[in-house]
């Protein structure tokens, strides 16, 4: 490990060549930019980090992720840099076209013997797989009969094993209706935290992926969550993403994105449009 005295916190300057050095590597490691307005946030969150190694300076620091042997470095790296910010039901209106529209068609194929997934790639906390696990179980209570799962990824470690404690501060159940907190929760009352229910958490599984790599599944997937993750990549990673995911879904299959979000490129020869930010491949 480098290493070498610290100076103090003030005197560590972002200086713009390693900025651009540290920018760099996160593009090439998940594709994400990082524009001179996060250089802030950036020097914030990975000051831990220098300090965590000992290092002097960032300069330090970009030539330590750089060198082989630094994989686990580069993960918490993606870590520092990505914000994970979502709420149980975000974006309510897809979870209304799930109960209206989607699922609906996609457990009656489950009923008779078919198979049925769902993908939230960039599952964040795991807000979002169990918010879709409570909509499937409040539209099929024995769901677990019948061939359906949900498949929870996202790049970093950090919320993937929160996602598998499964367990929330009790402010995550504001604003949700009674009966929803109930199928959620094992005691939604609960004053110090939240568990998620086995019959919510047995419908998904969780496991990390970036999604620049090879996805080690074949798919296909009937619906697919990705909201407010492209928001991160530059434009020619989004089209190709785009692609991947509509070679991942079956016809008919829909992809909801964010609220900021469109589909743009050569995959919109894929997709028609279908509601707000969703879209359905031809």
């Amino acid at each position: 490990m480098a290493s070498g005295s610290t100076a103090s916190e003030a005197d560590l300057q972002l200086s713009d060549k390693d900025f651009s050095r540290i920018a760099q590597l996160v593009h090439g490691l998940a594709g994400i930019v990082l524009a001179e307005a996060k250089r802030p946030l950036v020097h914030s969150r990975l000051i831990k980090r220098l300090r965590a190694l000992n290092l002097r300076d960032f300069a330090a620091y970009a030539d330590y992720i750089s060198a082989s042997g630094s994989e686990a470095e580069r993960l918490e790296l993606i870590s520092a840099v990505t914000t994970n910010v979502t709420s149980f039901f975000r974006e309510q209106h897809h979870f209304d076209m799930l109960t209206s529209t989607v699922l609906p068609p996609l457990l009656a194929k489950a009923q008779s013997g078919g198979r049925v997934r769902l993908w939230s790639a960039g599952c964040s906390s795991g807000d979002e797989p169990f918010s879709l696990a409570a909509t499937v179980l409040g539209l099929c209570p024995d769901v677990h009969r019948h061939d359906l799962r949900i498949l929870a990824t996202d790049i970093d470690r950090t919320v993937i094993e929160k996602t598998r404690r499964a367990t929330y501060a009790p402010e995550a159940a504001s604003g949700l209706a009674p009966e929803v907190s109930r199928r959620l929760f094992v005691n939604p009352k609960a004053e110090d935290a939240l568990q998620v229910s086995d019959n919510v958490r047995k419908l998904v599984q969780c496991n990390h992926l970036n999604l620049q790599d090879k996805w080690p599944f074949r798919g296909p997937f009937d619906v697919i969550f990705c909201r407010n993750v492209v928001i991160y990549f530059d434009k020619p990673t989004q089209e190709r993403l785009w692609l991947r995911f509509a070679e991942a879904l079956a016809p008919g299959g829909y992809l909801m994105i964010g609220h900021s979000e469109r589909v743009t490129g050569p995959s919109l020869a894929e997709f028609s449009a279908d509601g707000m930010t969703a879209y359905r491949r031809r």
